[in-house]
């Protein structure tokens, strides 16, 4: 094993997330000569410039919109991959949706998982930054959409999530595959060992994390200890 220098920390920035060490385990995935093993699942703006994970991924439950992808590009200092529509957003304006997401420097565009295959066909052709197709259930058409123009899989299907990745890694042993980790070390590694290339992390909202803060704040102890 490679020896490491003593990190370098800064008085400010110490207390900054960091995603579980086990994530460094597997491989990773090359965009643009980028390796990312670690993506961190969120679009608050001060988790994105407060965590240490290679890439970020984030998707909302509303219909996406320019501002909201500028304002997270700004915001982080890492490759974004943002999510473009696929339920309630589809047609021309999911892809024009994309073709924002990309001009404005997304990394890489995320189709959610109704997404239908003419809708990832127009995507596909619209741009040329990797299109991320969600996984969530077993019986997915998986051949479809690689072959209307699907880059990477992201498998996000809580307990199921580590079966469904070994099923994508049989079928297609070079293709990309992001996963959510789940809330341990064990369920990561099993993720990874399943043939996950990239693990998604869930951090703590930035309420809960303040909520412990203000809790020693009450108690008349220092931000943490000394």
């Amino acid at each position: 094993m490679k020896h490491i220098p003593t990190p370098i920390e800064g008085t400010y920035r110490k207390s900054a997330l960091k995603v579980p060490e086990v994530i460094y385990r597997c491989s990773g995935i090359v965009v643009f000569g980028k390796r990312i093993k670690s993506l961190v699942f969120s679009t608050d703006l001060a988790i994105i410039k407060n965590v240490n994970a290679d890439a970020i991924i984030a998707v909302y439950p509303f219909t996406p919109q320019p501002v909201i992808t500028q304002a997270l590009l700004t915001a982080a200092d890492v490759p974004v991959f943002v999510g473009v529509g696929g339920g309630l957003t589809k047609g021309h304006r999911m892809a024009h949706m994309a073709a924002f997401a990309e001009m404005q420097g997304a990394t890489g565009v995320v189709a959610n998982t109704p997404t239908s295959l003419e809708n990832l066909r127009l995507v596909a052709e619209t741009v040329d930054i990797p299109l991320i197709s969600t996984v969530v259930r077993m019986d997915t058409d998986l051949q479809s959409r690689v072959e209307a123009g699907v880059s990477i899989f992201n498998v996000s299907a809580a307990a199921e999530t580590p079966a469904i990745v070994a099923q994508i890694r049989s079928l297609y042993p070079d293709m990309p595959i992001i996963a959510t980790g789940g809330p341990t070390d064990a369920t990561i590694a099993a993720t990874i060992e399943a043939g996950a290339n990239a693990i998604t992390w869930t951090p703590p909202a930035s309420a809960d994390i303040f909520r412990s803060i203000m809790e020693r704040y009450r108690n008349g102890l220092p931000y943490e200890e000394e």
